[in-house]
């Protein structure tokens, strides 16, 4: 449970930036609370966008020995009434690791969570249920691999491509039960995987990478040609750089480094990159701790093929979790900042050329791992935030930014 004082101190800096008697930052008019309809104890929220820009946000919500999925799609600037996409007691609940609901286009949505499998604590299989009419009924859930070793499955994308489902996973079945996040120097062929395919119980997942750092997060955005996959690669000497490799009719294409920051780690940062696209335009921002902690971010012009030279959006005291919105040719990125009065959720835009506006804080918050990683979509004309807040029990917390 957070202090007193920290709860207080971050419901007062939400409560005066959602005043617009004060200026947040000269590109933000104001960030306004907004109610999501998530019962106590709620935590871990995801928040994804569709083809047309809907907005869907799923999270964790305690029922009764177990856990439920539940979402909230946003219309007309408000939340809509919850509904629950399916429940467990068998569920594998992480902090890095969360579900998702995710709007694929029309009526479609896909969902999915972590279910424990037998063979140990880090056993456990994605599982995935689809809606074909705006979440009034969900399919039975299913798994997208069919390997059925009792090995670690998650860090998980969704996605639209070419009118089907698709999923993206950190896949474990090489790794021979071993907890991945360990420290062990393992051989390719027992390191973790990168896998995806169609969502479809008939096992049409490929692997796509052979050797990938074992539990960051993966992140999937659309361009123009198709999807463009980010994650943190990992190969024989430990260098844990972020890659990014295109969809194409060909299948996956060959890995492209996003910036060689030449990281050399012997463990899982936990802390995956974020990427967003539009045309041919991708942005990538992500952690990076070479010599001292750092935030960064790279713009591409042909749709990932290439990276510009990095731009530095903050260093020192990071503890990363980021995230990253293209508005209008301009990268708005946000990150989990600790500091001496507290740990706070920052955001700071960028074109091309480096910075397009000062850093601002969104929210007061916390680097325990309970505060789960903030996340940030575009809705409308404005920025939504939504963050795990230490209340006793947790709740999620949600924000407009309203954009000058």
């Amino acid at each position: 449970m957070a202090p007193m004082k920290t709860i207080l101190a971050t419901a007062a800096l939400v409560l005066v930036l959602a005043s617009c008697a004060r200026d947040p930052g000269p590109w933000l008019h104001a960030v306004e609370l907004r109610n999501l309809p998530a019962g106590p104890g709620a935590r871990y929220p995801s928040l994804a966008t569709g083809p047309a820009g809907e907005v869907v946000a799923g999270w964790l919500e305690p029922d009764g020995g177990g856990y439920a999925l539940r979402y909230s799609a946003w219309r007309e600037g408000r939340w809509q009434p919850a509904g629950t996409v399916a429940s467990g007691t068998s569920w594998f609940i992480n902090w890095a690791d969360f579900p998702s609901v995710v709007p694929l286009g029309g009526d479609r949505l896909a969902a999915h969570w972590l279910e424990q499998t037998a063979g140990g604590i880090y056993s456990y299989d994605v599982r995935v249920s689809l809606s074909e009419d705006g979440g009034r009924s969900w399919s039975p859930a299913f798994s997208p691999h069919d390997d059925g070793t009792p090995t670690e499955h998650g860090f998980v994308s969704l996605f639209n491509w070419g009118g089907k489902s698709w999923g993206a996973w950190l896949d474990g079945r090489r790794t021979g039960g071993a907890h991945a996040g360990g420290t062990e120097h393992s051989p390719t062929d027992a390191a973790m995987t990168l896998r995806g395919g169609p969502l479809t119980t008939n096992g049409e997942d490929v692997e796509i990478d052979a050797r990938v750092c074992d539990c960051c997060q993966t992140d999937v955005a659309i361009t123009a040609e198709g999807p463009v996959l980010v994650y943190r690669d990992r190969d024989a000497d430990e260098i844990r750089d972020i890659a990014l490799r295109r969809g194409t009719p060909y299948g996956w294409s060959e890995p492209v480094v996003v910036h060689a920051d030449d990281w050399q780690i012997d463990a899982c940062p936990v802390n995956g990159p974020a990427v967003d696209a539009s045309e041919s335009t991708v942005v990538v921002a992500w952690f990076t701790a070479p010599d001292q902690p750092r935030i960064r971010l790279a713009f591409s012009e042909d749709g990932g093929r290439s990276f510009s030279r990095p731009l530095e959006v903050a260093a020192g005291r990071v503890a990363g979790r980021v995230d990253v919105v293209l508005v209008d040719g301009r990268a708005i990125v946000s990150w989990l900042e600790d500091g001496e009065s507290g740990a706070r959720i920052r955001a700071r835009p960028f074109d091309r050329n480096g910075p397009a506006g000062r850093a601002v804080d969104i929210a007061g918050s916390s680097v325990a791992r309970s505060s789960g990683f903030p996340q940030m979509v575009q809705a409308g004309g404005g920025i939504l935030f939504a963050w795990t807040e230490l209340r006793d029990p947790p709740t999620i917390v949600t924000a407009l930014a309203t954009l000058r």
